[in-house]
């Protein structure tokens, strides 16, 4: 469907009454550069690029323009909107991220939540920022599906960087469309331009698969640690090993595959699973049906779509980055979830690495206990100071 856009209107968060409001949430104007200064683009902690815009966004941008591309675009990664304000130009905008979805949503932008292999109507112009660092197989998966998403004679415009790869993968979506040549360069970003032949789309990616302590995990295509349990929250569930959480509502909350909840679950626990990207509340269900396990799975930017839920106990191996950079905003909203969140004498336990200052992070209003510290990581205890 075409993106409309209505009025810009505030973003509105549900959670509980009592929780304390954050900047997080707020939705702000991205600063854009110089030589972009005529669009207008919204953005907020979690979506790749604040608080400014994605490089290879901001030259992809450029390059339409430079290219006097006018229509329908439909763009599949939307991030927070950028070339809806493109002269000339229709967006039907496709996004995967929580935060960007909500970005979207405040723009007044009618967004689809998609991931790749997910069908769409297809369309004759079709831009994409290419996500190398999320691993070969999701640029992969990416490729295939800018392919179908691209009508035959139709364009893609291929936005991404240098050092993740993005000449090789020009390589390999220039081999399904049958013609292609990076068109812009600026420092390590580039656009490749693409014309689709008929034919055949690549196959997507199979969906990784392991097993972690007789739990059964599946890791779609750039899912965190989809095809190996990472080493922060092998440590979690090792220190975690003695607590008794049978018949206790428990949220993991970024939960990647699902390992942390599918755990809880077959010890007894009520779970909720939630995290903002969606290939991996996709992963979560699909490792919760593989193990014969009931919990719900929500996609949310942090605890934003949790409505009024509360919970004995939060597990959660936090993110650092977005995209490329280190950003800890995403991660001092996890700890701020446990004010939001946690029942009277609840806890939660995050794992991180050693050298995150969490526990400077919510000193005013926690009790905060380091319960082990291991090969570079800590398992943090937090309680509501007075609950």
């Amino acid at each position: 469907m075409t993106a409309k856009r209505r009025p810009t209107q505030k973003l509105k968060l549900r959670r509980p009454e009592s929780a304390p409001p954050t900047d997080y949430f707020r939705v702000t104007d991205a600063k854009l550069p110089p030589r972009l200064d005529s669009l207008r683009a919204l953005t907020k902690p979690g979506v790749r690029g604040a608080p400014g815009l994605d490089d290879a966004q901001a030259l992809l941008a450029e390059t339409l323009i430079k290219k006097r591309v006018k229509g329908e675009i439909l763009d599949l990664t939307a991030l927070g909107g950028l070339l809806a304000s493109l002269p000339g130009v229709t967006l039907r905008a496709v996004e995967g991220s929580a935060p960007a979805l909500a970005v979207l949503q405040a723009a007044g932008l009618e967004a689809t939540a998609a991931i790749p292999g997910d069908p769409l109507e297809r369309a004759s112009n079709v831009v994409m920022l290419l996500a190398g660092d999320r691993g070969n197989a999701y640029a992969l998966s990416q490729i295939s599906w800018a392919h179908a998403c691209t009508l035959p004679g139709g364009t893609l415009y291929l936005a991404g960087d240098k050092d993740k790869g993005f000449d090789r993968y020009v390589r390999a979506v220039s081999a399904a469309f049958g013609t292609g040549e990076t068109i812009a360069r600026d420092g390590g970003m580039r656009v490749a331009k693409l014309v689709r032949r008929p034919g055949i789309t690549p196959p997507q990616p199979e969906a990784e698969a392991y097993e972690h302590e007789g739990i059964k995990v599946v890791g779609l295509p750039g899912v965190f640690s989809a095809a190996k349990v990472d080493k922060a929250t092998a440590l979690l569930l090792r220190t975690l090993d003695n607590l008794d959480v049978s018949g206790k509502s428990v949220l993991d909350l970024g939960c990647g595959a699902g390992l942390i909840g599918a755990w809880a679950a077959e010890r007894g626990a009520v779970v909720t699973l939630a995290d903002a990207d969606l290939s991996s509340v996709r992963s979560a269900e699909q490792t919760l049906a593989a193990n014969q396990l009931t919990g719900e799975v929500i996609h949310s930017d942090v605890d934003a779509a949790l409505g009024e839920r509360t919970f004995d106990l939060i597990l959660s191996n936090p993110p650092f980055h977005v995209g490329r950079g280190v950003v800890l905003d995403v991660a001092a909203e996890f700890l701020n979830t446990a004010r939001r969140r946690l029942k009277p004498g609840g806890a939660a336990y995050y794992v991180a690495n050693d050298f995150l200052p969490y526990e400077k992070r919510v000193s005013d209003w926690a009790n905060v206990e380091e319960v082990v510290r291991e090969g570079g990581f800590k398992v943090l205890k937090v309680g509501v100071r007075g609950t």
